[in-house]
């Protein structure tokens, strides 16, 4: 009989460098292997579970939903789809509308797209360059990849990549790329898989309002930092700023793949300009309505923001002691 890694390394495309730990049960925020050994879940499925495994009313909703309709097309409205769409447009304070994918990497695809007919439809001459910063991550569909600043994901494996991107050192440096042809700027507030940055709040805020001013879209990637990651619903709520396009997925649906893209321009969409077969299905729009509720009542009620100043003691603790 094969062992799980000889099964993984013959039938599965390995396009990760794996660990073979094999986990069989999930509480909380641990983890345990087949042979019972537990393990403090840091990576949390790399930024996804979001109220840890096993929650009993997330896992309770998903398994009432499936014993009834877990997928309908888009074709028809779907109850759930439309409630979450509105919690996720509550929840922020902005005035848009969503649109359901069903990854991070979808859902800046679908922003980019709204971007590109925006640059079409509102200047005399069309625009379809989106500047995006050094060291960011946006995904790794053809697109997403190339709108990544990071010269090694683009490989020339897979050239020739979409044109349309450029890449900048700054937010300073933003300013001097911007040209007749530029109709969006593409950023993360922190940047994850640049080091875990936080960009200074007043020069978000400055690059914002210059933006606005210049009819030039705002998109903020919040595929790892919505969802109450930063402390409040969104890390653009934490900077005060307003963006244009919004992307969020990974914790959204606590472990159930769901992405989303909303946007204050509601109407620049038309039927058909987009679509995705599996978006916010009956499943995983239950499982994004109900982490949402759980999260919203532990913000609520205080949880998240006294956990966030617990952890970072105990981070810097651990930082100190193995320095």
């Amino acid at each position: 009989m094969m062992t799980l890694e000889q099964l993984d390394k013959k039938y599965v495309l390995q396009t990760y460098t794996r660990d073979y730990t094999n986990f069989v049960k999930g509480i909380g925020s641990t983890l345990y292997d087949e042979n019972g050994r537990d393990y403090i879940d840091f990576a949390s499925g790399i930024g996804v579970n979001s109220v840890g495994h096993g929650n009993e009313k997330l896992t309770s909703a998903i398994c009432e939903q499936a014993k009834n309709i877990m997928h309908i097309s888009n074709l028809q409205v779907i109850e759930p789809q439309a409630k979450l769409a509105q919690k996720i447009v509550e929840l922020s304070g902005y005035d848009m509308a969503v649109f359901f994918a069903n990854s991070g990497a979808e859902a800046n695809e679908g922003a980019i797209k709204i971007a590109r007919k925006y640059g079409e439809t509102k200047f005399e001459n069309k625009r379809y360059k989106i500047i995006t910063l050094e060291h960011s991550f946006h995904g790794r569909t053809i697109t997403t990849v190339k709108a990544t600043g990071q010269e090694s994901f683009h490989t020339p494996h897979f050239s020739p990549y979409p044109d349309g991107f450029s890449y900048e050192k700054s937010i300073e440096n933003v300013y001097k790329a911007i040209d007749d042809e530029t109709v969006a700027v593409l950023i993360e507030l922190v940047q994850g898989e640049g080091g875990v940055e936080p960009f200074e709040k007043t020069e978000i805020q400055k690059l914002a309002s210059y933006l606005k001013s210049k009819n030039i879209l705002l998109i903020v990637d919040e595929v790892q930092t919505g969802v109450y990651r930063t402390g409040e619903f969104l890390a653009s709520n934490l900077y005060e700023i307003e963006p244009d396009i919004v992307t969020l997925a990974k914790g959204l649906g606590g472990g159930v793949p769901i992405g989303a893209v909303m946007t204050k321009h509601k109407t620049i969409l038309s039927a058909g300009d987009h679509g995705s077969t599996f978006g916010g299905n009956y499943l995983s729009s239950v499982a994004g309505l109900t982490v949402l509720q759980i999260l919203e009542n532990l913000y609520n009620h205080g949880t998240i923001g006294e956990t966030l100043i617990y952890f970072e003691e105990k981070l810097k603790y651990i930082a100190q002691k193995y320095n």
